[in-house]
């Protein structure tokens, strides 16, 4: 029998079993707001000051240094050095870490939250399960049930998942308001199919004087939403209707479901732009397109990880153009355009 070899002793071996640690790290600083201790502190902040605008047990004040370390190592927070009265090494916030300042119009700490809470990680637990019994996916095997279902019975992580998904949509509009105004220049109608709570329709329709939009979501979803002048709440089954309109907007649906359901979507799409006089009708998907030859290793490794994360909890996945291509045509849809902008997403035009 051969000896084990001193490549398993490697560190990358190490770091994939333990790399949960990452995540880990990343939500006790955002439970602990240290982004927002910073911030509000409005310089670089030396431990000792940290551990006080946290209230941190002095007995942990090394414990609050360890979590510090390996957050700077992944460049989190950065570790300066500080002269005058209070000489010494203080930290600072990155790039990074800016994006989870809760009092930013624009923070991702809800959407991080989210995604690192028990009820994202647990499905994980039964994925062995999974692969042996007939649910769907292994969050049913968990919870009995699908993510919708669950989130309808219940209240609180309804909010809560509300709540992280709006987060991460008011980034993304901010992004598609600033940068792809094209994409929805000509547009007086769009649908924003699963909507949420409404922040691309309302960042799309503030950018957009003369558009109009209507948030399409289950019944739970919109439940209590106040529409404007130009956002209108409709409550309804994607898979029944979609009002008609100019252009239908598909952000992050599409990887949720299977094949056959990503058609029965798309037709009802195409039936819902069918009466549009406008010359630039469209469906538009902002949704992952892999292409592992063409894209940095890092973009490829964000994408899988996406990929099984929707394994765990949906019966999608993220496809690669020739899998986006397969579902186009047989929604009998003529022609795409792809345009890979949005970090790992892309803009998808659809035209019938």
């Amino acid at each position: 029998m051969a000896s084990p070899s001193q490549d398993l002793l490697d560190a990358k071996v190490w770091n994939h079993i333990i790399s949960y640690i990452n995540s880990m790290a990343l939500r006790s600083a955002l439970q602990l707001r240290i982004p927002d201790a910073i911030h509000k502190h409005g310089k670089p902040i030396t431990l000792s000051q940290l551990a006080d605008a946290l209230c941190i047990n002095k007995e942990k004040s090394n414990a609050l240094y360890r979590l510090m370390r390996i957050l700077v190592h992944f460049n989190f927070f950065d570790k300066v050095t500080i002269s005058g009265q209070e000489e010494g090494e203080a930290y600072s916030l990155t790039r990074a870490s800016r994006v989870f300042i809760r009092d930013e119009p624009l923070s991702l700490a809800p959407f991080a939250l989210l995604l690192t809470d028990p009820a994202f990680i647990d499905p994980f637990h039964h994925m062995t399960e999974w692969f042996q019994d007939e649910c769907p996916t292994a969050y049913f095997t968990k919870n009995r049930m699908g993510h919708w279902e669950f989130a309808a019975k219940d209240e609180k992580w309804n909010q809560k998942f509300n709540e992280g998904i709006a987060a991460e949509a008011r980034f993304v509009s901010s992004i598609l308001v600033r940068e792809y105004k094209h994409v929805f220049e000509g547009l007086k109608t769009m649908v924003d199919v699963a909507g949420g709570t409404g922040e691309v329709a309302k960042a799309l329709a503030g950018a957009f004087s003369g558009l109009n939009c209507i948030v399409l979501d289950l019944p739970h979803v919109v439940a209590g939403m106040e529409g404007s002048e130009n956002v209108m709440f409709v409550s309804g089954d994607m898979f029944e209707f979609i009002p008609p309109a100019d252009a239908v907007f598909l952000k992050w649906i599409m990887h949720e479901c299977g094949d056959e359901d990503c058609i029965k979507i798309l037709r009802k799409c195409k039936e819902a732009i069918a009466d549009s006089k406008s010359n630039g009708k469209k469906v538009i998907i902002v949704d992952m397109v892999v292409d592992e030859e063409k894209q940095a290793c890092e973009e490829t490794e964000t994408q899988l990880l996406v990929d099984v994360l929707i394994m765990a909890h949906y019966p999608g996945k993220e496809r690669t153009e020739k899998e986006w291509a397969k579902l186009f045509a047989a929604a009998a849809f003529n022609n795409y355009k792809i345009t890979p902008t949005l970090g790992v997403k892309s803009i998808i035009e659809l035209f019938p």
